[in-house]
């Protein structure tokens, strides 16, 4: 509501114009006067000239003389509340942007910015992930439980300690990004980029392989869990002369058609050797080594695998992980993109330099980085099954590194037993027989029972 601009008056602006009329000889203040009410009441001396010349006015037009605050107390104008309803209303593809979603709600940029600003709306990527068949949402359901065992001590369910897996996937590493961004000062030049086509950036695709790492009793690391990464080049003769070489020069060349008979010679030639060399002394030699359904990888029964795989007491398998399942492998769910987070940080101008940046970043990655994936990769088993193989779940974050410090972190993850009964049912009621994995989790239920 608002108030009039009639004899409002405080009593501090009261009593400076009653001093000084005090003081007045003949009606006029004498020389001093406005120096001494400023310091009796700590205002400025204009402020008791304008008090002073505004109660003069007023006694020469016969009124009485008080001090009249012009000032207006407008009414504070209500804010925009946000319309959730409307905001739910509008398609995903108007609200791609603080400009666009301000246009659909009818308000200004500055308001839906204060709103994101306040938490009242929030901001999402969307990423798309695979497409997932009815199968495939039961073969991911049946890959989960085939990872569980019971815990003959504490009696729960629990995963296996996936330290017999080594999980191998292939990635493209880019020179630079199409766009980058940078944080520079005001006055900072700002970075000139060029390419030939930003269509056909250089780029070399390497396979990496990584297992699970051990870790002693107080914490120091046992086996980093790092077999290798192992990029997909040829070292040729240049043909003929340029700026940037002579001919006959030895160059790097990215593979850019990986075929069966590439994938083949690094499996067997590359990361069966550096298996057998890094391996941990004491650990069991029967090993899983999982991979994805692209076309270029090879099948178990390959025989140049198997002469190479049953080699110095190892017995190596390959094992195919469920299709369209990238969130059951550790390079798809997240070593990768660290190691790619580290390696564009480094300055790449030839492929050479890509190659060192890559495997520089493998190497320095923490085992500790390592071990965290392997932890989320049971996190998103968990959540694969309670979603009846979905992959319409968020990756679960648990403070892995605050357990870790605490010394709570556990080193598997325990699954509800009515999670997993309930999982087994539904594959009962889908038609699903049970494999020689499945059968063992529904033994160890039915003797848990038993003994309860």
């Amino acid at each position: 509501m608002q108030r009039s601009a009639t004899s409002i008056c405080t009593k501090l602006q009261q009593q400076i114009v009653q001093f000084i009329n005090e003081r007045c000889i003949n009606g006029k203040p004498p020389r001093g006067t406005m120096k001494e009410a400023r310091e009796k009441f700590n205002v400025s001396a204009s402020t008791c000239t304008r008090y002073w010349s505004e109660a003069t006015k007023q006694r020469a037009r016969g009124e009485t003389m008080q001090v009249i605050n012009h000032r207006k107390n407008k009414p504070c104008s209500r804010r925009i509340q946000v319309d959730l309803v409307l905001l739910k209303s509008l398609h995903y593809t108007k609200r791609g942007s603080i400009r666009i979603l301000a246009v659909g709600l009818g308000c200004s940029k500055s308001t839906v910015g204060r709103w994101v600003q306040a938490g009242l709306i929030r901001a999402h990527t969307s990423a798309i992930k695979p497409d997932l068949t009815a199968p495939n949402k039961l073969l991911r359901m049946r890959f989960t439980l085939e990872a569980l065992e019971l815990d003959r001590i504490l009696r729960k369910l629990k995963f296996k300690d996936m330290h017999n897996t080594i999980h191998i996937d292939e990635k493209w590493f880019y020179i630079t990004k199409g766009t980058h961004r940078f944080y520079m000062a005001p006055e900072e030049e700002e970075p000139h980029r060029s390419c030939k086509n930003k269509q056909f950036i250089s780029k070399i695709m390497f396979m990496c392989a990584v297992a699970r790492p051990l870790f002693g009793g107080n914490g120091e690391v046992l086996f980093d869990g790092k077999i290798g990464i192992f990029p997909f080049i040829e070292r040729v003769p240049a043909k003929r002369n340029s700026k940037n070489r002579r001919a006959g020069t030895i160059e790097t060349k990215p593979i850019d058609s990986i075929t069966k008979q590439v994938t083949k010679d690094c499996v067997i030639n590359k990361i069966i050797p550096a298996i057998m060399a890094k391996w941990p002394e004491g650990a069991s030699k029967q090993i899983n080594i999982q991979q994805d359904n692209a076309k270029p990888h090879i099948k178990n029964e390959d025989v140049d695998f198997i002469a190479a795989a049953n080699q110095n007491g190892f017995n190596m398998k390959l094992v195919q992980q469920p299709p369209n399942s990238p969130d059951t492998n550790v390079n798809d769910l997240g070593w990768f993109r660290a190691i790619q987070s580290l390696q564009q940080q480094t300055a790449c101008n030839t492929l050479d330099d890509l190659l060192n940046a890559v495997e520089k970043s493998f190497h320095e990655l923490s085992p500790i980085s390592l071990d965290n994936v392997f932890m989320s990769l049971q996190g998103c088993m968990i959540e694969i099954m309670k979603c009846k193989g979905q992959n319409r779940y968020k990756i679960p974050h648990m403070g892995k590194n605050a357990l870790r410090r605490s010394d709570q972190l556990p080193q598997n993850l325990e699954v509800p037993t009515q999670l997993v009964a309930d999982c087994i049912a539904y594959l009962e009621e889908q038609g699903h027989g049970h494999n020689e994995g499945i059968r063992r989790i529904v033994q160890d239920l039915e003797l848990e029972n038993t003994q309860q």
